[in-house]
């Protein structure tokens, strides 16, 4: 409770009235039972004016008790939508903080959920609170007090139904407990493979894997459904047993009092009224189970919640201005191995590019090229060694300077859903259509663009669904390149572009780009051949640097490459 402090604090106003509702509502409640005592005594001793006035006070306090519902419903609306509203702006600023590393340790699929259900049922709990947790404290003193003072030779039945109740709710919530904090692991092992499933949609259909993912979700989605009818057995036989324990206290009690009501003829007004607190009485035992059940599920999501607002970034960026730095890269005995994992990616690479040069970075799959580019912006922190932007470390950088410094272009195009406008200005927010149009035509991507009836305003779908993978890759081209950086890096980012487009985009590049210092990572040799430096990687480990003519002489890992490509083009 202690994470929701904050935000309970900033609701103060509408949890204040709530409660105040809250108080008139159980106060109207209670009343109630006592003002049809009273009508009851007079009709039997036949007083008409004291009963119309007894129905119009028993109206009175009805409609008082709905006025002040209504109020404790809106403003505990208010309250608890206005507490995860923030709960969740909060959350999702903590996982934009996140590293690469910090994404992966809780899951992108899990943190979904985590800002959706978990909060979802955070938000339950507060309006729980607000509109019952006052109200049932006040509801079981008074509607017991006033039993005991209605007819005091019936405590024993109030006494025998509360205990019974009692146990009967301790053995429910034992049991929930467990069971929700299993539902929500289910929900996020649904959500995961629900998740991949609909992402990797394509992979599914062509390897015709349909009945197989089928099974996965349902063997998953079977499991959570198990778990919730255990839940629902628990609550079937919970109702009806407070029912039966109340019905059956009720009916001693009215045996009792028939029998001696020769000698108590005042308990014949008083009978109903005791059964409207007895029943009072009760329903305040079964909402505290009910609250204490649902909090006990909405507290495996503060916890869960907690965890996410909790954790430190794995990466911490310096205050300080944002300011382009010249566009030198250098790395000292730099080394690199992942979270978890034994053996490095990278070892001991040591090379410096000077601004306006171009790198290419070539090597086997799995050689770690892409590791070494995501170095450079510090998507990630070299394990040993030091990464140098404009003779500085990138540790000692604000994120500002970085992300001024340095534009990526990865190869799986990632674009969001807006405008190609909207895409555009995460490079550049002030990007002006001129600067759009020119860094679309060193992309390439003005070809099909000027196409387009909205031109940059048109539309681009969820996943950019409406655009084909060449197009995607040219307007993330287009992104990286609309701000001018010092530093570009390109991670195997023209891979769906056809020979001619790829070239067109290398020359606009030497024509267009020449101040920017480029570092290409690519699976071809002809993407790089021309480049200034180009480093060799095999197994994380630098075995060639230097031109394409130098490295055919000195590196027999290039040369291979070199040579494999060249056989498939002469056979193509």
């Amino acid at each position: 409770m202690k994470i929701l402090g904050p935000y309970v604090r900033k609701q103060w106003h509408n949890e204040l009235i709530a409660l105040l509702a809250t108080v008139v509502m159980a106060a109207a409640a209670l009343w109630q039972p006592r003002l049809l005592q009273h009508m009851m005594a007079a009709i039997i001793a036949n007083q008409q004016n004291r009963v119309l006035n007894l129905g119009i006070q028993l109206v009175g306090f009805a409609v008082l008790g709905i006025i002040a519902g209504v109020l404790n419903t809106v403003f505990s609306a208010r309250a608890a939508i206005g507490i995860a509203t923030e709960l969740r702006a909060d959350m999702y600023k903590q996982v934009q903080s996140f590293a690469f590393a910090d994404i992966e340790q809780f899951a992108a699929s899990k943190l979904v959920v985590r800002m959706t259900n978990d909060i979802n049922q955070v938000q339950g709990l507060v309006m729980a609170i607000l509109q019952m947790v006052a109200r049932v404290p006040i509801m079981f003193i008074g509607a017991l007090t006033l039993a005991l003072l209605t007819i005091p030779q019936l405590w024993w039945t109030l006494l025998l139904m509360i205990v019974f109740t009692v146990i009967l709710a301790i053995i429910g919530m034992r049991r929930m407990t467990h069971y929700f904090g299993e539902v929500q692991g289910y929900i996020d092992d649904v959500n995961n493979i629900a998740r991949e499933n609909l992402m990797g949609v394509r992979v599914v259909k062509s390897f015709v894997q349909k009945p197989s993912e089928e099974r996965k979700f349902a063997a998953s989605s079977d499991k959570m459904a198990d778990v919730t009818v255990k839940i629902g057995y628990t609550f079937s036989y919970m109702m009806p047993g407070f029912f039966l324990i109340s019905y059956f206290a009720i009916g001693l009690g009215v045996l009792v009092i028939g029998r001696n009501i020769g000698a108590h003829p005042a308990y014949l007004a008083a009978i109903a009224s005791f059964v409207g607190y007895l029943m009072q009485v009760l329903m305040s035992i079964i909402n505290a189970s009910f609250i204490s059940t649902g909090a006990t599920r909405a507290f495996v999501s503060l916890h869960r919640i907690g965890e996410v607002l909790a954790h430190k970034s794995s990466m911490q960026y310096p205050d300080g201005p944002a300011q382009r730095l010249p566009g030198s890269i250098e790395f000292d005995d730099v080394s690199f191995t992942y979270p978890n994992d034994e053996q490095p990616t990278l070892e001991h690479l040591s090379f410096k590019v000077a601004p306006g040069q171009m790198l290419g970075i070539v090597g086997a799959t799995g050689s770690g090229k892409t590791t070494l580019a995501q170095l450079i912006p510090r998507l990630f922190d070299a394990t040993t060694g030091s990464v140098k932007l404009g003779n500085q470390d990138v540790r000692t950088l604000s994120a500002g300077t970085l992300r001024e410094t340095v534009a990526m272009v990865m190869q799986r195009a990632t674009l969001f859903s807006g405008t190609i406008a909207g895409n555009l200005r995460q490079g550049k927010p002030d990007a002006t259509v001129s600067e759009m149009q020119w860094a679309a035509g060193v992309a390439q991507a003005s070809e099909f663009i000027n196409r387009l009836s909205s031109g940059f305003d048109a539309e681009v779908a969820e996943r950019s669904a409406n655009f084909s993978g060449g197009q995607k890759q040219r307007l993330a081209i287009t992104r990286g390149v609309i701000s001018q950086p010092p530093v570009l890096i390109m991670d195997d980012s023209t891979s769906a572009l056809d020979a001619r487009s790829e070239r067109l985009v290398q020359e606009a590049f030497n024509r267009d780009l020449k101040s920017t210092t480029t570092v290409v990572v690519a699976e071809k040799i002809a993407s790089i051949i021309n480049a200034d430096h180009i480093l060799v990687l095999d197994h994380g480990k630098m075995v060639g640097y230097g031109t394409h003519d130098e490295l055919l002489k000195s590196s027999p890992v290039y040369r291979e490459i070199y040579l494999t490509q060249k056989a498939k083009e002469a056979n193509i």
